[in-house]
C-alpha cells in the first residue's frame, strides 16, 4: 500500500525538557492578538465607562494615595506634585499586577481550549502581557493630559523608562508562568496570588518614594524586592527627578531576567500535563 503524496503533520505531546518552539509562537501570532483582544472587550463588555475604568483605577488611587502620603504623612515627592507621583507609580504598578494576574489565571480560564485545542499553550499567559501593555498605554495617554495640566513636562530620562517597562513584563510573566502552572493543578494559587499582590503593593514604591525607608538595613531589607528598584526606576526616567542607583538596578535587571527564564522551564516542563489535569 502506497503512502499519499503530500505534506504529513505529525502530532506529538511536548518532551519534558523540549526547547521553547519559538516558529511556533510565530505561527500562532494572530491567536496571540486574538486572545488579548477577546480578553479586553470581555473586560469592559456591558459597562457604562468601559475602557475609562483603565483612566479612572490609578487616577483615584493616586488621589487617595496623594492624601494619605503627601497631606497626612507629608513624605517627600522631591518637588513634584504628588498626585503626579504616584500617578506615574501605578501606571508600572498596574502594569505588573495586571499581567501577572491575568498570567495565573490564564490557563484556567481557557480550560475548554487547553483541553480541547491543540495550541502553543504559552501564548495565553503572554497574552496578559498584550492586555497589560494596552492598558497601559491608555492610561498613559491620560497620563499625559495630567502632566500638562500640572505643568510638568517629561525630562529626557524618558528614554530609559521602556527598559523599566521590559524588567515590570519579564517579572510578572516570570511569577505569572511559574503560578499559572501551579494554577492548573493547585486552585489555591488563584486565590493565593491577589492576597500576595495586595501585600506586595504596600511594601513596594508605589505611594511613595524609596528616601523615605530610613537608610541601613531596613532600606537595604527593603531593595531586596526588585519592584523598589524598578518602580522608582520608571517613575525618576518619565518625571526626571534624581538618578537610580546602579547596584539595584543591576539587581532588579537580574531577577527578573533569572525569574523568566525560570518561569519558561517550569511551565515548558509541566505544559504536557496541562490538559489531562486541567
Amino acid at each position: 500500500m502506497s503512502t499519499p503524496a503530500g505534506p504529513l503533520v505529525r502530532i506529538r505531546p511536548p518532551g519534558r525538557w523540549e526547547a521553547l518552539n519559538l516558529s511556533a509562537l510565530w505561527r500562532f501570532r494572530d491567536l496571540l492578538w486574538a486572545l488579548a483582544l477577546r480578553d479586553i472587550k470581555l473586560r469592559y463588555r456591558q459597562t457604562v465607562l468601559g475602557v475609562l475604568w483603565v483612566v479612572l483605577q490609578p487616577l483615584l488611587g493616586a488621589g487617595i494615595f496623594a492624601f494619605v502620603f503627601g497631606r497626612i504623612a507629608k513624605l517627600d515627592s522631591g518637588g513634584v506634585p504628588y498626585v503626579l507621583f504616584t500617578y506615574v507609580g501605578l501606571l508600572a504598578w498596574n502594569l505588573f499586577s495586571t499581567t501577572a494576574t491575568k498570567a495565573t489565571t490564564a490557563l484556567v480560564s481557557n480550560a475548554s481550549l487547553v483541553s480541547k485545542v491543540a495550541f502553543p499553550r504559552l501564548l495565553l499567559p503572554l497574552s496578559a502581557a498584550v492586555s497589560g501593555l494596552v492598558d497601559f498605554a491608555v492610561g498613559l495617554a491620560a497620563g499625559i493630559i495630567l502632566f500638562a495640566i500640572a505643568g510638568w513636562p517629561p525630562g529626557l530620562g524618558l528614554v530609559v523608562a521602556p527598559f523599566w517597562l521590559v524588567l515590570l513584563l519579564l517579572l510578572a510573566l516570570g511569577g505569572g508562568l511559574i503560578a499559572g502552572a501551579l494554577a492548573v493543578a493547585y486552585r489555591d494559587v488563584v486565590h493565593v496570588m491577589p492576597v500576595a499582590l495586595q501585600l506586595l503593593l504596600y511594601a513596594s514604591p508605589v505611594g511613595y518614594a524609596i528616601s523615605a525607608i530610613p537608610e541601613g538595613w531596613p532600606r537595604t531589607l527593603y531593595q531586596l524586592n526588585p519592584l523598589a528598584a524598578m518602580i522608582e526606576g520608571f517613575r525618576t526616567g518619565v518625571l526626571g527627578t534624581g538618578a537610580s542607583d546602579v547596584k539595584t538596578a543591576l539587581y532588579a535587571a537580574a531577577t527578573a531576567v533569572v525569574l523568566f527564564i525560570a518561569g519558561l522551564v517550569f511551565f515548558r516542563r509541566r505544559e504536557r500535563q496541562f490538559a489531562d489535569v486541567i
